[in-house]
C-alpha cells in the first residue's frame, strides 16, 4: 500500500510538470502517432481488399474449374461439363432446374478516366442462373441486359472507374460492339469491378466454341459441399477442382495481403526504432530535468521502484495519446477510401477499412513503443544517486 501511495504522488509530480517540457512531450506523441497512422493505413489496405473478395464468396456456393487452375482465368472447361455438375449430389434446384451458372471469363483492356491508361478488365459472360447464383447482383441504373443481344451490364465500380462503360454508352471489343444497357451492384463485392454480357454472345465474339471458365453451383447447404466435390473431382470424365466460393477468393487475395503485411511490418519496425529514439531522448530530457527533485524524494524516503514506475507510466500515457491521435487519424483519413489493385493486374476496386482490430494493434504497438521508450530513462531515474544529485542543488 506504501509504495502505491508513493507511485501515486510520484505520478502526479510528473504529470503536474509536463507543461515544462511540453515541446519535448509533443514529439514524442506526433511520432507515435505517425508510426500508428501509417501502419494502421498500410494494413487497411489489406484488410480492405480481403473484406471484398470475402464479401463476394459464400461457403454454400461451389466453383469448378479445370483441374491444376489456379484462377478462371487459367481455366477452360468442355461445354457438356454442365450436365455432370447439374446431376451432382447437393446441388440445390431452382423453378427451372438445378441451379448451376456456367460462366465464361475474358480479359479486355479499356482505358481508366482521368489518366487515360490502359488496364485489364473481366468482361463475364453469363447465363439467367448467374443471377440466381449470385443473388447480391442487382440492378442500380437502366434494365437488365436481354440474353442472345449485344449487351453488357457494367459493375457499379467498373463503371466509376473507365471509359466508355456508363449507361447509354457502346462498348468496342472483340468482333461485336456492345450496348450498355445497366449498371449493377452486388454489395461491394469483387463483381463490381466486372462487365457482364449473355454467354453465346461472348463465346461466339471470342471464338471460345461452347466451352466456359468455370461453373458456380448453389449447394443445398454448406455440408452438402464434401459430397459434391468428391462425386466430381473423382468423375472420370471430369479434370476438374472444386472448391467453395469463400476459400476460392480467399485464396485469391492472398498473395496480395502477404505482401502488403510484410511491408507493413517493415513499416512498423523502422518507423517504430525512429518513435522509440524520440522517445527515450524525450524521457531522458523529462529525468534529468527532474533530478533534484527525484533526489529529494529519494531522501524522504521514496524507494527507487516507484520512481521507475513513475517514469514508464509517463512513457506509456504518451504512447497512448500518441496511438489514440493516430488511429483517429487513419480512422478519419483512409476508412472507406477507394482503390484499385496495380494496372500489372485486373483491376479489382475496393475500399481501405480501418477496422477495430486494426486499431486495437495500433493502440498496442504504441503502447509498446512507450515501454521501450520508457525503460532505460527510468532505469536511470531509480538509479540516480541521492547524495551528487542534491549537491548538484
Amino acid at each position: 500500500m506504501k509504495g502505491l501511495k508513493q507511485l501515486a504522488a510520484v505520478s502526479l509530480m510528473n504529470f503536474r510538470n509536463l507543461g515544462r517540457r511540453l515541446d519535448s512531450s509533443l514529439v514524442a506523441v506526433i511520432g507515435f502517432a505517425g508510426v500508428v497512422l501509417v501502419v494502421v493505413a498500410i494494413l487497411s489496405i489489406r484488410a480492405g481488399f480481403r473484406s471484398t473478395l470475402a464479401s463476394t464468396g459464400s461457403p454454400d456456393v461451389a466453383i469448378v474449374l479445370r483441374g491444376g487452375a489456379g484462377s478462371e482465368v487459367n481455366s477452360v472447361l468442355a461445354g457438356n461439363s454442365d450436365s455432370i455438375v447439374d446431376q451432382a449430389p447437393g446441388v440445390a434446384q431452382g423453378s427451372n432446374g438445378p441451379l448451376v451458372s456456367p460462366e465464361l471469363l475474358v480479359q479486355i483492356s479499356l482505358k481508366k478516366r482521368g489518366s487515360g491508361l490502359q488496364s485489364n478488365v473481366s468482361f463475364r459472360g453469363v447465363t439467367a442462373a448467374a443471377f440466381k447464383v449470385h443473388p447480391r447482383v442487382h440492378i442500380v441504373a437502366g434494365r437488365m441486359l436481354s440474353p442472345g443481344l449485344n449487351e453488357v451490364i457494367v459493375g457499379a465500380d467498373a463503371a466509376r472507374l473507365f471509359q466508355g462503360v456508363q449507361l447509354g454508352d457502346t462498348l468496342h471489343s472483340g468482333r461485336y460492339d456492345w450496348k450498355v444497357a445497366g449498371i449493377f451492384d452486388d454489395g461491394g463485392g469483387l463483381h463490381n469491378s466486372e462487365i457482364w454480357t449473355s454467354l453465346p454472345v461472348l463465346q461466339g465474339a471470342y471464338q471460345r466454341g461452347n466451352s466456359v471458365s468455370s461453373m458456380y453451383a448453389q449447394l443445398t447447404g454448406a455440408s452438402a459441399f464434401p459430397e459434391f466435390q468428391q462425386s466430381l473431382e473423382h468423375n472420370p470424365q471430369l479434370n476438374v477442382s472444386v472448391q467453395r466460393e469463400s476459400d476460392y477468393f480467399a485464396g485469391q487475395a492472398q498473395g496480395l495481403s502477404m505482401f502488403i503485411g510484410i511491408v507493413g511490418v517493415i513499416l512498423a519496425v523502422l518507423m517504430g526504432g525512429g518513435a522509440v529514439f524520440g522517445a527515450v531522448n524525450t524521457m531522458y530530457t523529462a529525468v534529468a530535468a527532474r533530478t533534484q527533485e527525484i533526489a529529494m524524494l529519494r531522501a524522504l524516503g521514496f524507494a527507487r521502484t516507484p520512481v521507475l514506475c513513475s517514469v514508464l507510466i509517463e512513457a506509456l500515457v504518451l504512447g497512448l495519446v500518441g496511438g489514440v491521435c493516430g488511429g483517429v487519424l487513419a480512422y478519419l483519413l483512409f476508412n472507406g477510401f477507394q482503390a484499385t489493385t496495380f494496372n500489372t493486374l485486373t483491376i479489382i476496386a475496393f475500399r481501405f477499412a480501418v477496422t477495430p482490430q486494426l486499431l486495437g494493434w495500433g493502440l498496442v504497438y504504441a503502447l509498446a513503443m512507450g515501454i521501450l521508450g520508457g525503460i532505460l530513462p527510468a532505469v536511470r531515474a531509480a538509479r540516480l544517486p541521492i547524495a551528487a544529485s542534491l549537491r548538484q542543488a
